[in-house]
């Protein structure tokens, strides 16, 4: 059974599309489009070609999950799996090194590192049948 959102809930979105890939994008369902099992959404952090107003666009349920719960890490370890905030949006990473509060996340679908502040990050969370879910890779050696 699908998760299903109301008029005014926080989501995340995520996307298939070409440069969007492995991000998430906070967003408010402004109505079920339940004939098409869409919905429409506004987007918090994306604005239109134009500028001139937040993004709405409508979106496959498949791509939507609710607001993951915020889990407060103030360390990291290699190969944990983190989302990292950047360009509007949360990016899935992998942690693979670090150095007095800085980490550099590597990004699978991009083939490409970069160093990111603690603040920046998150623990990854899957949103798996109807429950989050974190993933094992956080039992792995403490970077100094």
């Amino acid at each position: 059974m699908a998760f299903r959102f109301r008029q005014g809930d926080y989501v995340e979105v995520t996307s298939d599309e070409d440069g969007f890939q492995g991000a998430y994008y906070t967003a408010k369902v402004v109505k079920p489009l339940t004939s098409q099992n869409q919905y429409l959404v506004q987007y918090q952090t994306l604005l239109t070609d134009d500028e001139s107003s937040m993004l709405r666009e409508a979106v496959d349920a498949i791509h939507v999950r609710p607001l993951p719960p915020a889990i407060r890490a103030l360390e990291f370890r290699a190969w944990d799996e983190v989302d990292v905030y950047a360009n509007d949006g949360w990016w899935v990473g992998r942690v693979v090194g670090g150095k007095e509060g800085m980490y550099e996340v590597f990004f699978d679908c991009y083939e490409c590192s970069i160093w990111y502040g603690v603040d920046e990050l998150r623990i990854h969370q899957e949103w798996e049948y109807g429950r989050w879910v974190i993933s094992d890779y956080h039992k792995c050696t403490r970077l100094v």
